[in-house]
């Protein structure tokens, strides 16, 4: 059996968690982002651009490149794929590679599919809410309130501003951001074992029309399917 198999066989749950944890920060982050004009852009700051787009953006859609860091400094894994967003609790994480996953969240549910496993995990995002710090965000709190802003700083005409989570139990440490002429470029996020994310932005664009049942999810026929929906509201 090949050994990347093996291991997504007996540590899904890890990979899935991790993969969750960094799409459901980006999810929040990004469903605070709009578009600007270059020429006002061009005059902000990192944490200028950040304030600039709090609260403006409502869909988006992009394609990303995902490198993972351990504490020594070796990429260890490497993923691609593309990304749709919508306000509120909405995202499509679509993984090409290494190996093929989608992180979908349809507004109640939470679904990680798996198809090398042929297996889908499901789970109510309220719970998802309970469990991870940053999906609290995306219910409406104010991102500022919840992170404390530690560093801006201008490198190679990319504005950064990096955050840390005011919840110590949040399973990272801090966050940057960073933008090119008031557009979010990158994103980085170190967790508590010093392992660093870095995801970077391709053909970003904000505020296209998606319609809300590009955010629908059906589990294919047949798929081993493992937790349990939200209970729908019947009244």
């Amino acid at each position: 059996m090949d050994l990347g198999k093996l291991l997504r066989h007996h540590l899904p749950t890890e990979i899935n968690f991790r993969r969750f944890l960094f799409a459901a920060c980006v999810a929040v982050l990004s469903s605070h982002l709009a578009a600007q004009t270059e020429e006002l852009a061009s005059d902000l700051d990192g944490l200028e651009s950040l304030e600039v787009f709090i609260g403006s953006i409502m869909t988006m859609r992009a394609d990303f490149q995902q490198l993972l860091w351990n504490s020594e400094g070796e990429i260890i894994e490497q993923a691609q794929g593309m990304v749709l967003l919508k306000r509120p609790n909405r995202f499509v994480w679509s993984y090409q590679s290494p190996f093929e996953q989608q992180i979908v969240a349809d507004g109640e549910n939470l679904w990680v599919y798996d198809v090398d496993l042929d297996q889908v995990t499901v789970n109510p995002l309220d719970e998802i809410i309970d469990a991870t710090p940053a999906m609290l965000l995306s219910g409406g709190q104010d991102m500022l309130e919840v992170f404390e802003v530690l560093n801006v700083v201008s490198i190679d005409q990319i504005n950064w501003v990096e955050l840390r989570p005011r919840n110590i139990g949040s399973g990272f440490s801090n966050i940057r951001l960073g933008f090119n002429k008031g557009e979010l470029f990158k994103l980085e996020l170190l967790d508590g074992l010093n392992q660093l994310t870095e995801m970077e932005f391709s053909r970003l664009e904000p505020n296209p029309e998606l319609m809300d049942d590009l955010f629908d999810f059906s589990p294919p026929r047949g798929t081993a399917i493992i937790g349990q929906q939200a209970n729908r509201d019947e009244g």
